[in-house]
Formats: C-alpha cells, structure tokens, sequence
C-alpha cells in the first residue's frame, strides 16, 4: 500500500508545485493573434494606466448580443479576406449603472486594409481618431464581477485626477481557444 500511496502523493505535490509557481509568475499575456500596428501591448495587470492608441480602421456592428456580433464581425473579414487581429473591442454604455455591451469592432491591422464604408446593414467600417485612454488590464473572464472591479478602478482615477471622459470600452485579447483563466481583458475609460 505504501508503494502506491507514495507516486500518487508525489503527483499530487508536483501539481499544487505547479499551481504555485504559476500564480507566483502573475499574469501572462497569451498571444493569439498579431495586434494593429503600433497598437500597445496589454497590460499592466491589476492596475490602472494611462495609454496612448494610434488611429485604426475597424469593421463595426451595433449588434448587443456577444455571440452574434462575433460572427457577424468574422464572416465580415472571411468574406473580405481581412486578417484576423487582437484585440476585439466593445463598446460599453451605463444600463441601471452597470455597463453593458453596445456594440463590437473588429480591428484591422492598419488603415490601408479593406475599405471605408457600409458592408451591408449590419457592418460598417470606419477610421478612428488616435485617442488616449485610462486602462486596467486583468486576467481571467469577462465576468460582471471583474468589469466592475476594473470599473470602480477607472472611476476612482478618474476623480483622482479630474479628467473628463467620452466612454468606456472593453478589449478582449483572446478567443475560445485559450482557458478562461488564461485570456486578457482591458476595460478602459476614454479621455477627451
């Protein structure tokens, strides 16, 4: 009996070990796709920071349900051959005062892709102006719970320095394929 309860304990202990060293790490940013040029990296985690985006063209849809303004989004650039990017961005607008999604924007990877305009009724694609932000980047899902808590950090900073805002938006930088506990979101508040 020993003999078996021996290499399942030192199993056991190898795993928690792993665990361990893997909290102790921190957050990673799991790279899936390239992001738009000159576009920052995410992060820092667990904090907020002032950044500064480059202009970028996007394929927008007002579509409010996660799932079906992804795949209207996707078979937007599958039909246009536009190449898929990170981060994916929604916008979020205060209901009851929580934040709820507005809309999704895929982004593309520079302003000489695809074209300007209407691609049917639900997408349109746009150039936006380079715009300065307040972000607070976290690990783990989008969950209401961590929206909040990323928000509450925004509002705070926002008092703390008196700055005015036009919004708020959240990135996500990964999809499906990559755990849940692994994917990077960035809420940010936009600054005027």
């Amino acid at each position: 009996m020993k003999k078996k309860f021996f290499p399942l304990f030192a199993l056991v202990a190898a795993c928690n070990l792993q665990a361990d060293d893997k909290a102790l790490a921190g957050p990673k940013y799991v790279d899936e796709a390239p992001l738009p040029e000159k576009w920052p990296a995410p992060g820092p985690y667990n904090e907020v920071e002032s950044k500064s985006y480059p202009a970028y063209r996007a394929a927008f849809t007002n579509g409010k349900g996660e799932t079906s303004s992804f795949w209207t989004l996707f078979t937007h650039i599958k039909r246009n051959d536009i190449p898929m990017t990170a981060p994916v961005e929604m916008a979020m607008e205060k209901e009851d005062g929580k934040l709820s999604q507005a809309g999704m924007a895929f982004l593309y990877q520079n302003g000489k892709v695809g074209s300007k305009g209407p691609d049917g009724t639900k997408v349109e694609v746009r150039d936006v102006p380079a715009v300065r932000a307040l972000s607070y980047a976290w690990q783990g899902d989008d969950s209401k719970e961590n929206v909040a808590k990323a928000r509450t950090a925004l509002e705070e900073t926002i008092e703390k320095q008196n700055s005015k805002t036009s919004g708020f938006r959240l990135l996500g930088y990964n999809g499906p394929g990559t755990p849940r506990d692994e994917r990077t979101w960035e809420l940010q508040a936009l600054l005027k």
